[in-house]
């Protein structure tokens, strides 16, 4: 039986790592970052994906610490809280690697098509 050739969403996506010899890169530590610029915070951003406050600064510290510039700033808290952004080296790291996973994703389109009309229904 002949089943219908997949579209894109149904071949799959790629998830990409990038591992640095200084650390890793990958999916979570980019959507966090994400969260940081929408949300403000990291706690919040934190909260927003479903992780711990220590879990998010974690990350965030081993990103700080991978790059030569940092890529959050975070102010201290006080009265109404703290908060924190992403710096320029922040923005340009979400960029380069969503720019990386596109160009992946293309040059891998085919392949992925390939192995979703061998996989099982």
């Amino acid at each position: 039986m002949n089943r219908p050739s997949p579209n894109r969403a149904e071949a799959g996506q790629l998830s990409l790592r990038i591992d640095l010899p200084q650390g890793r890169i990958g999916p979570g530590k980019i959507e966090l970052l994400e969260a940081i610029d929408r949300e403000g915070s990291i706690s919040a951003a934190g909260r927003a994906l479903g992780m711990s406050y220590k879990r998010a600064w974690d990350l965030v510290d081993a990103l700080n610490k991978l790059l030569a510039n940092p890529v959050v700033e975070a102010s201290i808290g006080g009265y109404r809280g703290g908060g924190a952004m992403l710096t320029d080296a922040g923005r340009n790291l979400v960029a380069d690697y969503r720019a990386i996973e596109r160009a992946a994703q293309r040059a891998a389109g085919p392949r992925l098509l390939a192995l979703a009309r061998r996989a099982r229904s």
